[in-house]
């Protein structure tokens, strides 16, 4: 049958898509600007006469938990957002520690699906759809469900490598309604504002990084959080970088055109950049992507598999931390024993980077942080009562604050230590002394 035929005939109103959801079923969810609005609010609407149905999802955008009293839907997510972390507490939100992602594969414990709820572009002369800027695990979700409804965004972007699926694949095909990209896309904004403080913070430890511990014809992945994020206009003097990462941050298209990032000493996918989403990105670079060659978007599963990032030989991972410990264990994720965020692929980046032959791992954080009236080191002499080890401290090569660089990489705890104190900040390193000789009976 011709797919423009089959796009005819699988066309529903939001309500009808969802209507045959049954409780006990489980849904999964695209994420970020690949949520489908207008089919979640359907589904959410119907929350009077469902129970127990399990939704999956990573970044939620979404407040699950939040209907008929949390007897309608099962949140489970590996990455936690402000919208779930409430829910993670009082037990209405399931939250699944997950940081080891296999090409193609889900996560263990979860799936198949009954549903997969996800957002694509119009189809081209083809019959192919994309998932426009956020393909993350939609390949993954739509093999492993039964059913894949999807919202049609006239606005989705499509770029090469895994970013597409066919018309032929998708159950029923729902219009998306106007600007909620857009909204989604201010909401994360507001969400992620910066203090002036934590802005000169990035602007000098991405300098550190930029200048001294990224080289000519690196390969780099650059993390989502507010320091890291800030990192691509820092490598402007750099030559043929190469671009493998999870979330393509703000900057990397400006290094495109000025011809900085070339990806001429690539392995995997050679004069490419590769992502698996985009986010918080302005229109005009939005705008550069689309259909640009040079950049690919792959499954979230790809793009953060050990096995396929430790075949790139000059891997540069730079991430960011909440918590270091004076031996250099990494707490990004966590306050205490409750998931502020989750791992997403940071542990699999710095191992791999780590691991690669000269390869780095780099982990960014600001020194402190104020919080009513009083300076908190985020460099402790422990990590916080149940919290996470996001990266092990035998997967971290640098620790960078604003005050300088910390070399973890062939250092003895001794070592790590004195390291660690010397770029923590001036007003907290008496007390880390006091420490670490209270812990370790060194004196520093």
């Amino acid at each position: 049958m011709d797919w423009r035929k089959q796009y005819a005939d699988k066309v529903r109103s939001p309500e009808d898509a969802v209507a045959d959801v049954a409780s006990g079923q489980s849904v999964t969810v695209g994420l970020l600007d690949g949520m489908p609005p207008s089919v979640c609010r359907a589904l959410s609407n119907r929350a009077d006469e469902l129970e127990d149905v399990t939704v999956f999802h990573f970044v939620s955008v979404y407040p699950w938990a939040s209907f008929n009293e949390g007897k309608a839907f099962k949140p489970i997510s590996p990455f936690v957002t402000n919208v779930d972390r409430p829910g993670v507490r009082d037990g209405s939100v399931d939250y699944l520690p997950t940081a080891i992602w296999r090409s193609g594969k889900l996560p263990y414990g979860v799936g198949p699906f009954d549903y997969h709820l996800c957002v694509v572009s119009p189809p081209d002369e083809d019959g192919w759809c994309s998932f426009g800027s956020s393909v993350w695990l939609n390949p993954t979700y739509a093999a492993n469900s039964k059913t894949i409804i999807a919202e049609v965004d006239e606005k989705a972007i499509r770029t090469g490598g895994g970013n597409r699926i066919h018309v032929d694949r998708i159950s029923r095909l729902v219009a998306v309604e106007e600007g909620v990209s857009e909204k989604v896309q201010a909401a994360m904004k507001r969400a992620q504002g910066r203090k002036d403080e934590e802005i000169a913070q990035a602007e000098v430890i991405c300098t550190l990084v930029g200048m001294e511990l990224v080289e000519d014809g690196d390969t780099v992945q650059i993390g989502a959080g507010a320091i890291s994020a800030a990192l691509a206009p820092y490598l402007a003097h750099r030559k043929d970088i190469g671009i493998h990462t999870e979330l393509l941050t703000g900057g990397i298209t400006d290094l495109v055109e000025s011809g900085v990032v070339t990806g001429k000493h690539k392995t995997l996918h050679p004069g490419k950049v590769v992502a698996t989403g985009l986010a918080l990105l302005p229109r005009d670079e939005v705008d550069f992507i689309d259909n640009n060659p040079m950049f690919e978007l792959y499954d979230f599963t790809y793009t953060d598999d050990i096995a396929v990032l430790a075949k790139e030989p000059r891997l540069v991972a730079v991430n960011n931390a909440m918590q270091v410990d004076l031996t250099g264990q990494v707490n990004s994720e966590a306050i205490g024993p409750w998931p502020y965020t989750g791992p997403g692929g940071q542990t699999a980046f710095a191992i791999s980077a780590a691991h690669s032959d000269q390869g780095r791992s780099i982990i960014v954080v600001p020194s402190s942080f104020e919080k009513d009236g009083e300076r908190h080191s985020r460099i402790v002499p422990s990590l916080d009562v149940a919290a996470p080890v996001t990266v092990p401290r035998t997967a971290v090569d640098y620790i960078v604050t604003e005050f300088g660089i910390a070399t973890m990489r062939g250092k003895t705890i001794r070592q790590r230590i004195g390291e660690l104190i010397a770029v923590a900040h001036p007003d907290c390193q008496p007390q880390l002394k006091d420490d670490a000789k209270q812990l370790y009976g060194w004196s520093f």
